[in-house]
């Protein structure tokens, strides 16, 4: 239980009618949650308005209502609290209602377009391996320490950020590795939050359906930077070509990290396999099970942060050797008659090239690549042509099949993507909607050798059709596909 007057703290209010010695049982921002004593955040989001719903979170028992515009007809013995931005807001409420979590807790919030989870769950792992007791909030899964937890957002709400830290904080956690969205940055879902260091691992298309512009998208990730301390790091991909504008505002201590350019933490990759890569830090080759340029970068992000986080050269790299792939992060197996296959969570135009890029790279030219992937439905449409034709270049063969097509027509998506394919290359593409069958005929394709990448749903367990989600592993249905066939 919380008094009222100190979760406000450095909140900036508009205006303020009735008491503020009152106690607070819990904050919500969903009225359905509401109970006795809570206090209620109207939050305008992009489909909903929290103000339209005061009344009914006032009739389950709240106490209290923080909002943007306070309504015209006020009950009594109620507390309403005028802010500018109450999304914003919700985020130092939740805060202060958790004692302010983040300032007892090494936060490191990574960003970009491709490689967040990899990254973030890279580091958990690592520091695991350390010795260190460590948090995670990703797309996949939610850790205090070894405790795990469903995920069903790449950032949680601020409510939900703040009481898992809480809860890291009191299982003694020293570190939590945090995925942060573009439209967690837009909802100011992270106000309050203190951070050690931030990374930024690329940028390219995708979210324009929310953001309208690549520009507003930038913008987005930025805001990021532009909001650390003078305190904390910023671990910069010097090799994107908008590193700059990145890190052009922000007072964090600026890091950088490449491949190819210039850069304060370098690695080179010597070698590269279906079963791992060879790469250099400086004088040292480390051996790593992950595959691809793409992974060279998460791993490098991952050995910058780890130093920038005082651990040892040595013992960092040795550690690095020992992690394995993320889930349905260009998770490979071999299947009993040898067919190669790759999942992979791969839904914009780079990380498709990205992983089309590693597989060709590695795979000798005798060998074919057929390539299974959709788009997903009501979300970004204008990168669908560009992800056909990446896919039908860098491919032998390509299916053409549904992803999570939600309230849209199936076929409408594959259009939208067959749009993108030059005539020459046509021939390459089959349609098959339904994504099991789709699956089975790569696998009947397929002879010993090639190579088979299921690319866009990765570690989802289900296929969104018409607000119903229905029950699909893209990993089990290829290796029961080709379990079958092998017998």
């Amino acid at each position: 239980m919380k008094i009222l007057s100190d979760i406000l703290k450095d909140v900036p209010i508009g205006k303020l009618i009735g008491i503020v010695n009152r106690p607070i049982q819990s904050i919500s921002f969903d009225s359905r949650e509401v109970d006795d004593q809570h206090l209620f955040v109207a939050v305008k989001g992009t489909s909903l308005d929290g103000h339209k719903f005061i009344k009914a979170a006032l009739d389950k028992g709240a106490t209290t209502v923080v909002c943007e515009e306070i309504p015209r007809i006020m009950q009594k013995n109620i507390t309403y609290i005028k802010v500018k931005q109450s999304g914003e807001t919700l985020g130092i409420l939740a805060s202060n209602f958790y004692n302010n979590p983040s300032s007892k807790i090494k936060i490191i919030g990574i960003t970009g377009t491709n490689g967040k989870t990899t990254t973030a769950t890279l580091l958990y792992f690592l520091f695991k391996r350390l010795g260190f007791k460590v948090g995670l909030l990703s797309t996949i899964h939610n850790y205090v320490d070894e405790k795990i937890l469903d995920s069903t957002h790449t950032t949680p709400d601020p409510i939900r950020i703040n009481s898992l830290l809480s809860d890291m904080v009191e299982k003694g956690c020293e570190f939590c590795f945090m995925e942060i969205s573009s439209h967690a940055l837009v909802q100011k879902r992270i106000a309050g939050l203190t951070y050690t260091g931030g990374i930024f691992t690329n940028i390219g298309h995708d979210h324009l359906d929310y953001h309208k512009t690549f520009d507003d998208y930038l913008k987005a990730k930025r805001n990021f930077f532009d909001n650390l301390n003078e305190k904390a790091f910023a671990l910069i991909n010097s090799d994107d070509r908008n590193a700059k504008i990145i890190s052009q505002n922000t007072k964090a201590q600026i890091n950088t990290y490449a491949i190819k350019s210039p850069a304060d933490f370098k690695c080179r990759i010597i070698e590269s396999h279906f079963n791992g890569m060879l790469l250099k830090f400086e004088e040292k080759e480390v051996w790593t099970q992950l595959i691809g340029d793409f992974n060279a970068y998460n791993i490098l992000s991952v050995y910058a942060c780890a130093i920038l986080l005082g651990q040892k050269k040595e013992e960092t790299l040795t550690a690095i050797s020992c992690l394995k792939t993320v889930r349905a992060r260009f998770e490979y197996f071999r299947s009993g008659d040898g067919i190669n296959t790759v999942v992979d969570y791969a839904h914009t135009p780079d990380a498709l090239l990205n992983v089309l890029h590693a597989i060709n790279k590695i795979k000798n030219g005798n060998v074919k690549l057929i390539t299974v992937v959709g788009a997903g439905g009501d979300r970004d449409k204008s990168k669908r042509p560009f992800m056909g034709k990446i896919v039908a270049e860098l491919s032998n063969k390509v299916i053409f099949t549904s992803d999570n097509p939600r309230t849209e027509d199936p076929e409408d998506i594959v259009n939208d993507m067959l749009e993108g394919v030059e005539g020459k290359f046509r021939k390459k593409i089959v349609t098959i909607i339904n994504r099991k069958e789709a699956i089975k005929t790569a696998c009947l394709w397929a002879k010993k050798g090639d190579i088979i990448l299921v690319a866009g749903k990765g570690h989802e367990t289900y296929q969104e059709i018409n607000g119903i989600k229905h029950h699909f592993n893209d990993k089990q249905i290829l290796m029961e596909i080709l379990n079958n066939l092998s017998c």
